[in-house]
């Protein structure tokens, strides 16, 4: 979540769309397509029709965020979810599917350093060129 605040104690607490947007720097819109596309479940609304998200659901919104970060496709994201709203028959699957995805990360992230290096030696060797163009740079000195 974005703003990296603890999420209240108070077990009965909800939030609306607004305060949960805020929250986890989610659009509105976007909220609305986790829901209609499975990846949270239906929102409790009020008497009203105003959603109102309950401290389970932002610890998931968290979760889910956390996997996009990490590159997990939305329809992974999907399949996982409904794996979780299966129960507890699927924490194997569920467990895999983690498993190969924090591979899949590890290997990224190895490539990001790889190319973190290569950048560097690159932008080492431009300054070393600039180095050589500015006048006074002379080692006769």
């Amino acid at each position: 979540m974005t703003s990296g605040q603890p999420l209240p104690q108070d077990r009965e607490a909800s939030w609306t769309i607004a305060q949960v947007a805020e929250r986890t720097g989610l659009s509105h819109d976007t909220l609305r397509y986790y829901e209609k596309a499975g990846l949270i479940e239906r929102v409790g609304r009020t008497t009203g029709n105003q959603r109102r998200y309950e401290a389970a659901d932002l610890l998931w919104l968290e979760f889910l965020l956390r996997l996009r970060e990490t590159g997990m496709s939305i329809s992974d994201m999907q399949r996982y979810a409904r794996l979780r709203a299966e129960g507890d028959t699927t924490v194997a699957d569920r467990l895999a599917m983690l498993r190969e995805h924090r591979a899949e990360l590890a290997d990224r992230m190895r490539a990001l350093r790889r190319n973190a290096s290569a950048l560097d030696d690159k932008i080492e060797h431009y300054e070393r060129l600039l180095d050589e163009q500015r006048p006074g740079t002379d080692e006769q000195a």
